[in-house]
């Protein structure tokens, strides 16, 4: 997708302060961080949304799943942290590529808010 914004990060035509790469995830800091860490994983693809996970791109899911437990080592994460991912504008998202928050370093409450 030329127009979508984590389609130029993951090229470097926007730059972003990177936090984790392999093959098939980019992390990068979140520019409006919700909690001391705050990560957003992307896989390398255009995938829009959760909604188009199929058996042709769920590879990504699992490696960024496995990018997630990589990060949390690497960054000290053992007092926890959230996952999270907003499908669809009722969902939150607002960018039109799938992607994680990886957020740490302070409590968490449930329900968020």
């Amino acid at each position: 997708m030329n127009d979508c914004l984590f389609c130029k990060i993951i090229k470097g035509d926007i730059p972003s302060t990177k936090i984790y790469e392999d093959e098939y995830v980019y992390a990068f800091a979140d520019i409006a961080p919700q909690a001391p860490f705050h990560a957003v994983i992307v896989p390398k693809i255009h995938i829009c949304c959760a909604d188009e996970i199929n058996s042709e791109n769920s590879i990504y899911i699992a490696k960024i799943f496995e990018a997630i437990a990589k990060i949390s080592k690497k960054e000290n994460l053992e007092n926890g942290y959230r996952v999270v991912n907003n499908c669809g504008t009722d969902g939150g998202q607002t960018v039109g590529h799938l992607h994680f928050h990886l957020l740490a370093r302070r409590y968490l409450a449930w329900p968020p808010g």
